[in-house]
Protein backbone atom coordinates (compact mmCIF):
# COMPACT_ATOMS: atom_id res chain seq x y z
CA UNK A 1 0.00 0.00 0.00
CA UNK A 2 1.34 3.40 -0.97
CA UNK A 3 2.15 5.97 1.73
CA UNK A 4 0.00 8.40 -0.28
CA UNK A 5 -3.05 6.11 -0.12
CA UNK A 6 -6.29 7.97 0.61
CA UNK A 7 -8.20 4.71 1.26
CA UNK A 8 -10.65 5.75 -1.46
CA UNK A 9 -10.55 2.72 -3.79
CA UNK A 10 -13.15 4.22 -6.14
CA UNK A 11 -10.64 6.79 -7.36
CA UNK A 12 -7.64 4.47 -7.47
CA UNK A 13 -6.66 1.93 -10.10
CA UNK A 14 -3.81 0.41 -8.12
CA UNK A 15 -3.89 -3.12 -6.79
CA UNK A 16 -2.80 -3.71 -3.21
CA UNK A 17 -3.49 -5.96 -0.24
CA UNK A 18 -5.52 -3.26 1.45
CA UNK A 19 -7.82 -2.66 -1.51
CA UNK A 20 -11.44 -2.87 -0.45
CA UNK A 21 -13.64 -5.35 -2.28
CA UNK A 22 -16.59 -3.69 -3.99
CA UNK A 23 -19.91 -5.49 -3.72
CA UNK A 24 -21.24 -6.94 -6.97
CA UNK A 25 -24.80 -7.14 -5.61
CA UNK A 26 -27.17 -5.43 -8.04
CA UNK A 27 -29.78 -3.06 -6.60
CA UNK A 28 -33.32 -4.35 -6.73
CA UNK A 29 -35.82 -2.23 -8.65
CA UNK A 30 -36.56 0.99 -6.76
CA UNK A 31 -40.25 0.05 -6.47
CA UNK A 32 -39.53 -3.45 -5.17
CA UNK A 33 -39.27 -4.95 -1.72
CA UNK A 34 -37.81 -8.43 -1.30
CA UNK A 35 -36.98 -9.63 2.20
CA UNK A 36 -35.39 -13.06 1.62
CA UNK A 37 -33.90 -14.69 -1.49
CA UNK A 38 -33.49 -18.47 -1.64
CA UNK A 39 -31.81 -20.14 -4.61
CA UNK A 40 -32.87 -23.68 -5.53
CA UNK A 41 -29.96 -25.45 -7.20
CA UNK A 42 -28.94 -28.81 -8.59
CA UNK A 43 -25.68 -30.05 -9.99
CA UNK A 44 -27.44 -31.72 -12.91
CA UNK A 45 -30.71 -31.47 -14.78
CA UNK A 46 -33.79 -33.64 -14.48
CA UNK A 47 -33.81 -34.07 -10.70
CA UNK A 48 -36.92 -31.97 -9.98
CA UNK A 49 -35.45 -28.58 -9.14
CA UNK A 50 -38.37 -26.63 -10.64
CA UNK A 51 -40.81 -28.90 -8.80
CA UNK A 52 -39.16 -28.16 -5.47
CA UNK A 53 -39.04 -24.42 -6.28
CA UNK A 54 -42.76 -24.43 -7.01
CA UNK A 55 -43.66 -26.45 -3.93
CA UNK A 56 -41.63 -24.22 -1.61
CA UNK A 57 -43.25 -21.08 -3.03
CA UNK A 58 -46.70 -22.60 -2.53
CA UNK A 59 -45.91 -23.69 1.03
CA UNK A 60 -44.73 -20.24 2.09
CA UNK A 61 -47.77 -18.67 0.44
CA UNK A 62 -50.00 -21.05 2.42
CA UNK A 63 -48.30 -19.92 5.63
CA UNK A 64 -49.44 -16.38 5.01
CA UNK A 65 -46.30 -14.98 3.40
CA UNK A 66 -46.02 -13.33 0.00
CA UNK A 67 -43.85 -15.58 -2.15
CA UNK A 68 -42.32 -15.10 -5.57
CA UNK A 69 -40.45 -17.18 -8.13
CA UNK A 70 -37.67 -15.80 -10.31
CA UNK A 71 -37.17 -18.37 -13.06
CA UNK A 72 -33.44 -18.20 -13.77
CA UNK A 73 -33.49 -21.30 -15.96
CA UNK A 74 -33.67 -19.21 -19.13
CA UNK A 75 -33.15 -22.02 -21.64
CA UNK A 76 -35.45 -24.48 -19.89
CA UNK A 77 -38.20 -22.48 -18.18
CA UNK A 78 -40.93 -24.63 -16.66
CA UNK A 79 -42.30 -22.55 -13.79
CA UNK A 80 -45.17 -20.94 -15.78
CA UNK A 81 -46.38 -24.39 -16.85
CA UNK A 82 -46.42 -25.67 -13.26
CA UNK A 83 -48.56 -22.73 -12.14
CA UNK A 84 -50.79 -22.76 -15.21
CA UNK A 85 -49.83 -19.23 -16.30
CA UNK A 86 -51.02 -18.24 -19.77
CA UNK A 87 -50.89 -14.44 -19.76
CA UNK A 88 -47.75 -12.50 -20.62
CA UNK A 89 -45.77 -10.19 -18.35
CA UNK A 90 -46.62 -6.52 -18.85
CA UNK A 91 -44.48 -3.41 -18.85
CA UNK A 92 -45.03 -0.04 -17.19
CA UNK A 93 -42.70 1.55 -19.73
CA UNK A 94 -39.89 1.65 -17.18
CA UNK A 95 -40.16 -1.77 -15.56
CA UNK A 96 -41.71 -5.21 -15.96
CA UNK A 97 -44.55 -6.56 -13.86
CA UNK A 98 -44.49 -10.22 -12.79
CA UNK A 99 -47.49 -12.42 -13.46
CA UNK A 100 -49.49 -13.41 -10.39
CA UNK A 101 -50.73 -16.97 -9.92
CA UNK A 102 -54.27 -17.81 -8.81
CA UNK A 103 -53.23 -17.98 -5.15
CA UNK A 104 -50.98 -14.91 -5.19
CA UNK A 105 -47.41 -15.97 -6.01
CA UNK A 106 -45.52 -13.52 -8.24
CA UNK A 107 -43.65 -15.14 -11.15
CA UNK A 108 -41.18 -13.87 -13.75
CA UNK A 109 -39.91 -16.19 -16.46
CA UNK A 110 -38.63 -15.79 -19.99
CA UNK A 111 -41.63 -17.82 -21.16
CA UNK A 112 -43.84 -14.98 -19.92
CA UNK A 113 -42.08 -12.71 -22.43
CA UNK A 114 -41.82 -14.95 -25.50
CA UNK A 115 -44.54 -14.82 -28.15
CA UNK A 116 -44.63 -18.63 -28.25
CA UNK A 117 -43.71 -20.69 -25.21
CA UNK A 118 -42.06 -23.32 -27.42
CA UNK A 119 -39.65 -20.81 -29.01
CA UNK A 120 -36.07 -21.82 -28.07
CA UNK A 121 -33.80 -19.35 -26.33
CA UNK A 122 -30.47 -19.61 -28.15
CA UNK A 123 -28.27 -17.15 -26.28
CA UNK A 124 -24.69 -17.22 -25.07
CA UNK A 125 -23.76 -17.26 -21.42
CA UNK A 126 -23.28 -13.51 -20.81
CA UNK A 127 -26.70 -12.72 -22.29
CA UNK A 128 -28.34 -15.43 -20.17
CA UNK A 129 -26.70 -14.02 -17.06
CA UNK A 130 -27.68 -10.48 -18.02
CA UNK A 131 -31.30 -11.51 -18.45
CA UNK A 132 -31.43 -13.08 -15.00
CA UNK A 133 -29.89 -9.95 -13.52
CA UNK A 134 -32.57 -7.85 -15.26
CA UNK A 135 -35.27 -10.04 -13.74
CA UNK A 136 -33.96 -8.68 -10.42
CA UNK A 137 -33.29 -5.05 -11.34
CA UNK A 138 -36.01 -4.35 -13.93
CA UNK A 139 -39.00 -6.17 -12.41
CA UNK A 140 -41.26 -4.67 -9.75
CA UNK A 141 -41.43 -7.25 -6.97
CA UNK A 142 -44.14 -5.94 -4.65
CA UNK A 143 -43.64 -6.68 -0.92
CA UNK A 144 -42.19 -10.17 -1.33
CA UNK A 145 -41.35 -12.07 1.86
CA UNK A 146 -39.65 -15.05 0.20
CA UNK A 147 -38.31 -15.15 -3.34
CA UNK A 148 -37.29 -18.55 -4.71
CA UNK A 149 -34.85 -18.52 -7.61
CA UNK A 150 -35.18 -21.55 -9.88
CA UNK A 151 -31.60 -22.04 -11.06
CA UNK A 152 -30.35 -23.82 -14.16
CA UNK A 153 -28.35 -26.98 -13.47
CA UNK A 154 -24.60 -26.86 -12.95
CA UNK A 155 -22.14 -24.24 -11.78
CA UNK A 156 -21.79 -22.09 -14.90
CA UNK A 157 -22.44 -18.49 -15.90
CA UNK A 158 -26.02 -18.10 -14.66
CA UNK A 159 -25.53 -19.61 -11.17
CA UNK A 160 -22.41 -17.47 -10.78
CA UNK A 161 -24.38 -14.37 -11.84
CA UNK A 162 -27.14 -15.13 -9.33
CA UNK A 163 -24.73 -15.75 -6.47
CA UNK A 164 -22.77 -12.57 -7.21
CA UNK A 165 -25.58 -10.20 -8.24
CA UNK A 166 -28.50 -11.18 -5.99
CA UNK A 167 -28.46 -11.00 -2.17
CA UNK A 168 -28.98 -14.75 -1.75
CA UNK A 169 -29.74 -15.65 1.86
CA UNK A 170 -29.37 -19.39 1.38
CA UNK A 171 -29.65 -22.28 -1.06
CA UNK A 172 -31.69 -25.46 -1.22
CA UNK A 173 -29.95 -28.29 -3.07
CA UNK A 174 -32.08 -30.77 -5.02
CA UNK A 175 -30.83 -34.24 -5.84
CA UNK A 176 -31.91 -37.81 -6.54
CA UNK A 177 -30.70 -41.10 -4.99
CA UNK A 178 -28.25 -42.25 -7.69
CA UNK A 179 -24.60 -42.59 -6.69
CA UNK A 180 -23.51 -40.34 -9.58
CA UNK A 181 -25.69 -37.53 -8.29
CA UNK A 182 -24.00 -37.71 -4.89
CA UNK A 183 -20.81 -36.47 -6.49
CA UNK A 184 -22.72 -33.68 -8.24
CA UNK A 185 -24.30 -32.63 -4.94
CA UNK A 186 -20.90 -32.23 -3.37
CA UNK A 187 -19.91 -29.90 -6.22
CA UNK A 188 -22.94 -27.73 -5.47
CA UNK A 189 -22.13 -27.74 -1.77
CA UNK A 190 -18.55 -26.68 -2.41
CA UNK A 191 -19.64 -23.91 -4.78
CA UNK A 192 -21.96 -22.55 -2.08
CA UNK A 193 -19.08 -22.61 0.38
CA UNK A 194 -16.80 -20.80 -2.07
CA UNK A 195 -19.47 -18.12 -2.60
CA UNK A 196 -19.98 -17.90 1.20
CA UNK A 197 -23.70 -18.69 0.95
CA UNK A 198 -25.31 -20.86 3.65
CA UNK A 199 -27.00 -24.13 2.72
CA UNK A 200 -30.55 -24.30 4.05
CA UNK A 201 -31.05 -27.97 3.30
CA UNK A 202 -31.15 -30.78 0.77
CA UNK A 203 -34.19 -32.25 -0.96
CA UNK A 204 -33.89 -35.74 -2.40
CA UNK A 205 -36.48 -36.11 -5.15
CA UNK A 206 -37.66 -39.50 -6.45
CA UNK A 207 -36.44 -40.92 -3.17
CA UNK A 208 -38.93 -43.80 -3.11
CA UNK A 209 -42.19 -45.10 -4.50
CA UNK A 210 -44.97 -45.92 -2.08
CA UNK A 211 -47.20 -48.76 -3.26
CA UNK A 212 -50.83 -47.60 -3.20
CA UNK A 213 -52.00 -51.15 -2.45
CA UNK A 214 -49.73 -52.36 0.36
CA UNK A 215 -48.21 -49.07 1.49
CA UNK A 216 -44.66 -50.41 1.25
CA UNK A 217 -41.90 -48.02 0.14
CA UNK A 218 -39.70 -49.18 -2.75
CA UNK A 219 -36.28 -47.63 -3.49
CA UNK A 220 -36.47 -47.55 -7.30
CA UNK A 221 -33.01 -46.01 -7.70
CA UNK A 222 -31.37 -47.99 -4.90
CA UNK A 223 -30.35 -46.94 -1.43
CA UNK A 224 -29.92 -43.25 -0.78
CA UNK A 225 -26.64 -41.68 0.33
CA UNK A 226 -28.04 -38.23 0.99
CA UNK A 227 -27.94 -38.53 4.79
CA UNK A 228 -24.23 -39.37 4.63
CA UNK A 229 -23.50 -36.35 2.44
CA UNK A 230 -25.62 -34.07 4.64
CA UNK A 231 -23.76 -35.28 7.72
CA UNK A 232 -20.40 -34.77 6.05
CA UNK A 233 -21.18 -31.11 5.37
CA UNK A 234 -23.19 -30.50 8.56
CA UNK A 235 -26.44 -29.89 6.66
CA UNK A 236 -29.27 -30.15 9.18
CA UNK A 237 -32.41 -30.28 7.05
CA UNK A 238 -33.03 -33.14 4.64
CA UNK A 239 -36.37 -33.76 2.92
CA UNK A 240 -37.30 -36.73 0.75
CA UNK A 241 -39.89 -36.50 -2.00
CA UNK A 242 -41.52 -39.68 -3.32
CA UNK A 243 -42.19 -40.59 -6.92
CA UNK A 244 -45.82 -39.48 -6.98
CA UNK A 245 -47.93 -39.43 -10.13
CA UNK A 246 -50.18 -36.80 -8.54
CA UNK A 247 -47.29 -34.33 -8.34
CA UNK A 248 -46.42 -35.00 -11.97
CA UNK A 249 -50.02 -34.49 -13.01
CA UNK A 250 -50.23 -31.24 -11.01
CA UNK A 251 -47.18 -29.82 -12.83
CA UNK A 252 -48.47 -30.91 -16.23
CA UNK A 253 -51.93 -29.46 -15.64
CA UNK A 254 -50.72 -26.23 -14.04
CA UNK A 255 -52.31 -26.97 -10.67
CA UNK A 256 -49.23 -27.24 -8.45
CA UNK A 257 -50.85 -24.83 -5.98
CA UNK A 258 -53.38 -27.54 -5.12
CA UNK A 259 -50.83 -30.22 -4.17
CA UNK A 260 -51.27 -32.26 -0.99
CA UNK A 261 -48.37 -33.59 1.06
CA UNK A 262 -46.17 -32.70 4.03
CA UNK A 263 -42.79 -33.80 2.63
CA UNK A 264 -41.33 -30.28 2.60
CA UNK A 265 -42.87 -28.95 5.81
CA UNK A 266 -39.58 -29.26 7.70
CA UNK A 267 -37.77 -27.40 4.92
CA UNK A 268 -40.40 -24.65 5.08
CA UNK A 269 -39.86 -24.44 8.85
CA UNK A 270 -36.14 -23.89 8.27
CA UNK A 271 -36.77 -21.23 5.63
CA UNK A 272 -39.22 -19.48 7.93
CA UNK A 273 -36.52 -19.18 10.61
CA UNK A 274 -34.00 -17.44 8.33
Amino acid sequence: MSEECTHDCSSCGASCSEREQESLIAPVNKDSEVKKVIAVVSGKGGVGKSLVTSLMAVLMQRRGYKSAVLDADITGPSIPQAFGLKEKAKSTGEALLPVTTKLGTSVMSVNLLLENTTDPVIWRGPILGGTVKQFWTDVIWDEVDYMFVDMPPGTGDVPLTVFQSLPVDGIIIVTSPQELVSMIVEKAVKMAEMMNIPIIGVVENMSYFKCPDCGKEHKIFGESHIDEIAGKYNIKTVAKLPMDSKLTAACDSGTIELFEGNWLDKMADTVEKL
